[in-house]
């Protein structure tokens, strides 16, 4: 497996919003894209969606980490999403940002 290079970040901060709104983003195109094979009815609105009830595979969210990577500007391993998955997009973001926040800084030098 190939590990993507990326340049050197260039803010010293954590971009928390960026980040949240990437992986929102992606989560709720797995779940809208699982819900139609399912055949399962979504509400209407993203952010409806979002604190839906719905099992989200813990290897769905890491085939998700790419998009994150070139927002964070590392490479995020899969140990930053835990086994078991989640019960809705809220939950998962809630558990992911810290973890990925907290390999972000160990990766940049930066104390938490």
């Amino acid at each position: 497996m190939t590990l993507a290079t990326f340049p050197a970040p260039s803010v010293s901060s954590f971009p928390t919003a960026e980040v949240e709104k990437c992986l929102r983003d992606e989560l709720i195109e797995a779940v809208k894209s699982e819900a139609a094979v399912k055949g399962d009815a979504l509400p209407p609105t993203p952010a409806a969606i979002a604190t839906t009830k719905f099992q989200i595979d813990s290897l769905v969210v890491v085939s998700l980490l790419t998009a994150v990577e070139s927002v964070v500007g590392c490479n995020l391993p899969d140990t930053v999403v835990r086994a078991g998955g989640f019960t809705s997009v809220e939950q998962a973001l809630e558990q992911l940002v810290p973890r990925i926040e907290k390999h972000w800084a160990k990766i940049n030098g930066v104390k938490t």
